[in-house]
């Protein structure tokens, strides 16, 4: 079963890449639509002269990052849509979060055959990484339309014994906690974030007013993106109505923000 896989981003972008990427994201004024400029003496030319600019023509091809090409001596470059998404971790959380839900569960339920073991684990992997939970290992559920799986299957033979997508509702009084409790592991889950939280903290503080200051704040950016992408690769992103009264995502979305935002005004303070 191929297909793009939105809950794992496709992209594949070296680690100093993802560094920079991060960098841009949140070294600027505006979160929504950011712009940088090639500013002299600052973290980012310094950073560039570290072994980062070489990077900015290959995240300009990726569309990650655009300029106006019309204006030859144009320095301003601005994080594409495509670029934001991508230093978010392949999905923006409020978005997930805020979006509606009608109530109804969809279900895959599938019976492979042993001898097709690889065809069945490849099926497995692939609803894992769009973000479902599974009540068996062979039923598996969602709260989000099953459109794009449909579309997958079109033309393909039907086998209802093999494989088949329900929509449905609990009718014998399970509760929709109960069926997502059953189906995701919040608890671990939630020591990711617990593990993320704990390198928000650990920022180093204070004007980067040498190279080692900034290293340092350089190697916490990387271990702080590293923890991120660890909890949220592995968080369903639920609608926000049927999320875990204790769950810890939300709020390690918001102290991130505010803790990058000021790592962004830190970063302004930094003179080689």
């Amino acid at each position: 079963m191929a297909t793009n896989k939105p809950f794992a981003y496709s992209f594949t972008v070296k680690p100093k890449t993802e560094e920079l990427l991060n960098l841009l994201l949140w070294s600027t004024e505006k979160l929504m639509w950011p712009t940088f400029r090639n500013l002299t003496d600052s973290y980012e030319s310094w950073a560039y002269r570290n072994g980062l600019l070489k990077q900015i023509a290959m995240l300009e091809t990726k569309k990650f990052l655009e300029r106006d090409h019309a204006v030859p001596d144009d320095r301003v470059y601005r994080l594409t849509w495509q670029g934001r998404l991508h230093a978010l971790g392949g999905r923006d959380p409020q978005v997930r979060w805020s979006r509606e839900w009608d109530g109804r569960w969809r279900l895959v339920l599938f019976d492979v055959p042993t001898a097709q073991n690889s065809s069945r684990t490849r099926l497995r992997r692939y609803l894992r990484d769009k973000g479902f939970g599974y009540l068996q290992n062979s039923v598996w559920i969602t709260p989000d339309s099953l459109e794009e799986e449909r579309q997958i299957l079109v033309g393909g033979k039907v086998n209802v014994e093999s494989l088949i997508l329900l929509e449905a509702r609990p009718c014998a009084g399970e509760s929709d906690a109960e069926i997502v409790a059953g189906a995701w592991d919040f608890e671990r889950i939630n020591r990711r974030y617990a593990r993320h939280l704990k390198i928000l903290g650990e920022r180093p503080g204070g004007t980067l007013r040498n190279e080692t200051a900034a290293k340092s704040l350089l190697r916490w950016a990387a271990a702080e993106r590293e923890t991120w992408m660890d909890a949220v690769t592995n968080d369903p992103l639920l609608p926000e109505r049927i999320l875990p009264s204790d769950y810890l995502g939300q709020r390690a979305w918001r102290r991130r923000v505010e803790v990058l935002r000021e790592a962004g005004r830190q970063l302004r303070t930094f003179k080689s």
